[in-house]
């Protein structure tokens, strides 16, 4: 048997070089006191398809730079599976997601706080934000000085998006002009970390000016097999690298940002985790966590197509010689629906006027794409007709599933368990958002764009209909997270507010499993900053 060789010199070790991942590495790295090795079990993600707004369409099944995870069947969901697709390669799911950029509502963070985040509520977070971000408006001007850039594109949508703004002041909803405001509810035009018509993900921002430090290393192709401690601290991690195994020590810390779905993994397969779970794959315990894994909470969506009375991007990027203008823009410009996101409108909505804050997330996209037999979007085909979509989310789902290892083997899939619609507040939400939904499509100001529904007229729906259609269709928006929980009871969390690993030293988890309670929005933003402010945390420590 081959001896596994032993790497030493590295201050820190992070496991993914994901949204939070790169934020870390950037942080940590900058004084040029501790070196820090990133360790990424995908490639180096070069895919000129991240790079293009647009190439969203592209990735989403791509193999090369997505894990194309699927969940268990649900009957809460008609017996279906879902697609989740998660980043492989340096940059994580920030490379192939639509980019909207959704702080989330001040709210949200103030739940985090009382649900036992202390330190993480709205006031905290904001300086977090604002110290990454710079804020672009259409006309370049720039406030803030952050290495993020958060563009304000509403000077390059789509003309038909007037139609759905329209229909929402008609509904007498409001309106913003940037979402990301504390009192950014309302219609909207979604802000999109982009820089100069490319993707902005967080390996751009950050992890490219880390890179040429001689204190960090990035390592891909990494496999991550399991973490090793003494006694109660952790010391090593484990490497499977080109079929060949390393054992490299962390001087300081070990940093899982592997995500929702990965992190959990990694703990149980180092031994932490459910004592059951862990006997039936032949793993030794270190310590009996149930939680691990536990707490699961996701967004699911639903999607409502139309056929249009007047010309939508579908006109646009259908036709070869449209694909051809819009190229030859993008090339000489870096503007046009190439630089934009699949998702040009929405916002954060209340569907009652008693509510005391926004309960769902809609999206206005001004295109269609057609759906297969087997329920796989192909968004890179736009319809050879005019076509829009309206779609929403319930921001802020109560059920909670688990993701857990199904063997002892890294490259094995991991079990994913939503437990969808399991609440019945969760399902008076999709009954809710449906119904919001229904009321702007009835305005007269949508009601005149529309020339058929294509499938199920939403127009028509009961309560019963619109609950029915959305277990039969709906999906995940992707927004996985919870799954090494952060609190201060160790029953029901995984990691302390400063982001340890409870009962162990050496060790701590930043990414979206952290996160107690879902936000209200896309979860992209907020794992930044957390990484953001973790990093901080990390520092004072040292």
């Amino acid at each position: 048997m081959r001896a596994i060789r032993q790497v030493t010199g590295f201050d820190y070790i992070i496991v993914g070089a994901g949204s939070a991942g790169c934020v870390l590495a950037d942080r940590l790295s900058r004084s040029g006191r501790h070196k820090v090795l990133i360790l990424e079990a995908g490639g180096r993600g070069r895919s000129p398809w991240i790079a293009l707004p647009l190439g969203y369409g592209k990735t989403f099944f791509d193999p090369a730079v997505n894990w194309k995870y699927e969940s268990e069947r649900e009957e809460a969901l008609a017996g279906r599976a879902g697609y989740w697709p998660r980043g492989k390669g340096v940059g994580g799911s920030g490379a192939i997601n639509a980019l909207v950029y959704a702080r989330g509502v001040p709210q949200d963070f103030d739940d985090w706080e009382a649900a036992g985040a202390t330190g993480w509520g709205w006031t905290s977070v904001q300086q977090s934000y604002e110290a990454m971000e710079t804020q672009v408006a259409p006309d370049g001007q720039r406030h803030g000085t952050g290495p993020l850039h958060v563009q304000d594109v509403s000077d390059q949508i789509h003309p038909a998006n007037r139609h759905f703004f329209a229909a929402a002041a008609e509904l007498g909803l409001p309106s913003t002009d940037n979402i990301n405001d504390a009192s950014g509810e309302g219609a909207t035009t979604y802000r999109i970390n982009t820089s100069g018509g490319r993707r902005m993900h967080s390996a751009r921002a950050f992890l490219t000016p880390a890179l040429k430090r001689k204190n960090v290393t990035l390592m891909t192709d990494a496999l991550v097999e399991r973490i090793t401690f003494d006694g109660r601290r952790a010391v090593s991690v484990q490497v499977r690298r080109r079929g060949r195994s390393m054992s490299i020590a962390a001087g300081r810390e070990i940093i899982l940002s592997a995500g929702a779905v990965a992190s959990p993994g990694l703990l149980q397969r180092s031994g932490i985790g459910p004592a059951e779970l862990l006997r039936r794959h032949g793993i030794e315990i270190v310590d009996d966590q149930p939680q691990v894994g536990g707490n699961l909470q996701d967004h699911l969506g639903i999607n409502y197509y139309f056929r249009a009375t007047e010309p939508t991007l579908n006109n646009v990027l259908s036709p070869l010689t449209g694909k051809i203008r819009a190229a030859l823009h993008y090339a000489l410009w870096r503007r046009g629906p190439l630089s934009l996101s699949v998702n040009q409108c929405g916002g954060y909505f209340r569907s009652g006027q008693s509510l005391t804050r926004p309960d769902q997330q809609l999206y206005f996209n001004p295109v269609t794409y057609t759906t297969t037999p087997e329920g796989k979007r192909e968004v890179i085909r736009p319809d050879p007709f005019a076509g829009f979509i309206l779609g929403f989310q319930p921001s802020r789902p109560t059920s909670r599933g688990r993701i857990d290892i199904c063997s002892a083997d890294i490259s094995a899939a991991p079990l994913i368990r939503p437990n969808s619609l399991a609440t019945e507040e969760d399902r008076a939400q999709v009954i809710a958002g449906g119904r919001l939904c229904q009321r702007l499509a009835t305005t007269a100001a949508l009601d005149g764009l529309i020339e058929a529904a294509m499938g199920a007229d939403l127009r028509q729906m009961t309560d019963a209909d619109i609950l029915a259609d959305f277990r039969e269709r709906c999906g995940t928006v992707f927004h996985p997270i919870g799954t090494c929980r952060m609190g201060t009871d160790t029953g029901t969390s995984v990691v302390c507010p400063k982001l340890k690993l409870h009962g162990f030293e050496g060790v701590r988890v930043v990414d979206a499993s952290v996160f107690p309670n879902i936000t209200s929005g896309n979860t992209n933003a907020p794992t930044m900053m957390l990484a953001h402010r973790a990093a901080e945390l990390i520092l004072e420590a040292a």
